[in-house]
């Protein structure tokens, strides 16, 4: 039985449009309820014939046919026209309905079961679907959220792709974490989205294959294919395209021991590119006589990192230990290329010296070092000069540097404290014949009272340092000292930090010296004017030493980052008490030499010296000098104490690339200008020298010390920096 709805309905008074509402929702109630044996209602067919009705009205009716709970936003207002030639089924009714609504700017979303009719604009955060993987078509033209999880293609490479046919009121996201998208619009629109995504994620890298080659170079033909191939992708590809592209990338490298090469492409046509170009460049060496076999036997390899005389002399070694092997029974199937190097050798010779011409390939002649250009020549057929390249490839490798800081730390601390009493008095009466002496006097807490007592005019003598309390007796007319005491309290603290530090290849010595260049007298000689001309020449003999700090370092890295170190360091300084003193210069000295293993950027310590000193020195009269309180009027007593913390610390850190070593090298040329801008003088109208040398900023050029000669007839520049 079909049902036609018709609008006339809808164009009466609103109180008889919902009359006829709530009359059309209890004949459907009740006809559900008679209905107990066939089928629901709603099942069945209905004709749409809605003119200008209003939308709210219209939802209601088809909530009641198809079974679903709606609510219209208030904001949602107007009229609908839905009208349908043949009789459809509600589904069919409910789909044209939300159609209609979305040529007005209106949508459908789906909550727990609960259908709201919202503006367009509200749908993506009101929608309470979310999928995962396909759209399921039993999902009508409503708004929903769907993630399309993605294998082989970027994310982001399909973003700006999809977002131009994304509803303007609708959103795209990309997930990086997952490589994922996040679309919300309508789902007939998502499952076209499907389907060019599906389109579009495929597998876009070849797999790796290896080419063998049988005439050219792995080594050699591996970069230039390299460079003519992204050369070539460059050129073709859009000016707008972004330079950074997440995809799989063309990569070629060099397997030296097999002499192949292997390749991933980015794609398929990319691949047979690279194999058309291996093919053509593959090829034997070119001679003079087509007819002749290729003779090219002589080879030019330059070297990036290696030194070419030292390369020279371990290939030379190698081979020369190779056909030494070759020549005994047992390895001489293995001698083809050996044998081959030495007759081709010997019969470019004269005949007279082809034992020498052997004998000189043998030792290795055919590899020569060019020192100018940093080259090895190497004259050897193509299976050795495939070996040797080979060899010549890993030993050509970039050397690690060792960048070795050292700290050497000495702390000291002096106590010294002195006490003494001296004193000296006659015994006897004026115009007595003989007069007595009594008194002390020490050599140890300050000048002998005697000795001051007897100083003249002409050579005074101070007393010691600290305090002096001393009584004078006049005698016709000269006061002469006869009492001294002296107190002394000295306290010396040292602290002293040295951190000399250089750079260096792995297993290359290196040597700093921070100090000066101190003469030391070895010998003199003055002559007796033997021959009585009354000449005198007096000579000495001088040797130069250097005097202050030295390092010297050899560091050897393995493979696991462990750095081994050949260490000396030495430490050295001129005794101050020595200057001027008639039998030479006396040195402090502190150096140690050593072998240690520390990892990379480790800290260890060398050794070192811990050092305690006591002394106590007393002066006293026997007997007298023992008398509590008294006994200290008959004695003089010094005591000292002096402790020394001496310790050597070392840390290499091992800089394998430009950038490890670019990094270093800017962190202590910052740390330097830092330095230099601290120390700047103060602006001065008085001192009108303002400004003080300092480093250029980082990636500036040094200004040149002299100015070039300005061209005629121009005017004078002020020179930066001058005021």
């Amino acid at each position: 039985m079909d049902i036609r709805i018709d609008s006339l309905l809808f164009r009466r008074t609103r109180s008889l449009t919902w009359a006829a509402i709530a009359l059309a929702l209890a004949w459907g109630a009740a006809s559900a309820l008679a209905q107990t044996s066939s089928a629901p209602r709603s099942a069945e067919p209905v004709v749409l014939n809605f003119q200008g009705a209003e939308i709210e009205a219209v939802a209601r009716t088809l909530a009641t046919l198809s079974g679903r709970q709606v609510v219209v936003d208030p904001r949602v207002k107007g009229t609908i026209t839905l009208i349908s030639e043949r009789p459809v089924t509600p589904a069919a009714a409910w789909n044209q309905f939300v159609a209609a609504l979305r040529l007005q700017g209106h949508t459908v979303v789906e909550s727990e079961g609960l259908y709201k009719v919202v503006p367009e604009g509200d749908a993506k955060v009101q929608t309470g679907v979310v999928g995962a993987g396909s759209v399921p078509s039993s999902v009508g033209g409503q708004v929903i959220t769907q993630i399309f999880f993605l294998r082989h293609e970027s994310a982001n490479n399909l973003l700006p792709v999809l977002r131009p046919l994304i509803t303007p009121a609708n959103t795209i996201n990309v997930n990086p974490g997952n490589n994922s998208l996040v679309i919300t619009d309508y789902a007939d629109n998502l499952r076209r989205l499907g389907r060019i995504i599906a389109a579009m994620d495929q597998p876009n890298a070849t797999d790796v294959e290896v080419m063998a080659l049988k005439h050219a170079i792995a080594s050699e033909l591996a970069p230039l294919v390299s460079r003519l191939v992204e050369t070539g992708a460059t050129a073709t590809s859009a000016p707008g395209a972004a330079a950074a592209d997440s995809g799989p990338r063309l990569a070629i490298l060099a397997e030296p021991r097999s002499n192949a090469l292997i390749v991933r492409a980015p794609n398929a046509a990319r691949l047979a590119l690279i194999r058309s170009l291996v093919e053509k460049l593959d090829q034997p060496a070119a001679s003079a006589d087509a007819k002749a076999p290729a003779a090219g036997n002589i080879h030019v390899v330059y070297l990036k990192n290696a030194d070419a005389t030292k390369l020279a002399a371990t290939l030379r070694a190698a081979i020369s230990g190779e056909a030494r092997g070759a020549s005994t029974p047992a390895a001489s199937s293995g001698s083809a290329a050996s044998t081959a190097l030495t007759t081709a050798t010997a019969t470019t010779t004269a005949p007279g010296t082809r034992s020498s011409a052997a004998t000189e390939a043998t030792t290795g002649g055919q590899i020569q070092a060019d020192a100018a250009t940093n080259a090895l020549i190497i004259t050897a057929p193509e299976p050795l000069y495939r070996q040797l390249r080979a060899v010549i490839d890993q030993l050509d490798a970039r050397r690690a540097q060792v960048f070795v800081e050292s700290l050497i730390a000495e702390v000291n601390a002096d106590k010294a404290a002195e006490f003494g009493i001296q004193w000296q008095g006659p015994i006897g009466k004026k115009g007595d014949g003989v007069v007595g002496l009594l008194g002390t006097n020490f050599s140890i807490g300050g000048a002998n009272i005697i000795e001051l007592a007897a100083q003249s005019a002409s050579n005074p003598k101070a007393p010691s340092t600290g305090l002096n309390f001393g009584l004078a007796q006049r005698t016709n007319g000269i006061y002469v000292l006869g009492f001294l005491a002296r107190f002394l309290q000295a306290n010396g603290d040292g602290n002293i930090l040295s951190t000399p530090n250089l750079l260096t290849l792995d297993n290359e010595e290196a040597k700093i010296v921070i100090g000066q260049n101190v003469p030391f007298v070895t010998g003199q000689y003055t002559n007796n004017n033997s021959g009585g001309n009354g000449a005198v020449n007096p000579f000495q003999t001088i040797e130069r030493k250097d005097v202050g700090l030295t390092l010297r370092v050899k560091p050897q890295v393995s493979e696991s980052g462990t750095v081994k170190l050949q260490i000396f360091q030495e430490v050295s300084s001129v005794a101050p008490s020595s200057i001027n003193s008639p039998t030479g210069l006396i040195t402090n000295k502190r150096s140690i030499e050593s072998t240690v293993l520390v990892e990379d950027g480790g800290i260890v310590v060398l050794g070192g010296l811990l050092q305690d000193e006591y002394a106590d020195n007393e002066e006293k009269v026997p007997g007298l000098g023992d008398v509590p309180l008294l006994g200290n009027l008959f004695k003089s007593q010094t005591r000292s104490r002096k402790k020394t913390n001496l310790m050597v610390f070392l840390r290499p850190v091992v800089l394998r690339d430009a950038q490890s070593t670019d990094s270093l090298s800017m962190d202590r040329y910052e740390l330097m200008r830092g330095t230099q801008g601290a120390v700047q003088p103060m602006e001065s109208a008085v001192v009108p020298v303002n400004a003080a040398p300092m480093l250029p900023p980082r990636g500036a050029q040094p200004r040149a010390s002299a100015p070039a000669a300005a061209p005629a007839g121009s005017a004078p520049q002020p020179v930066s920096g001058e005021r």
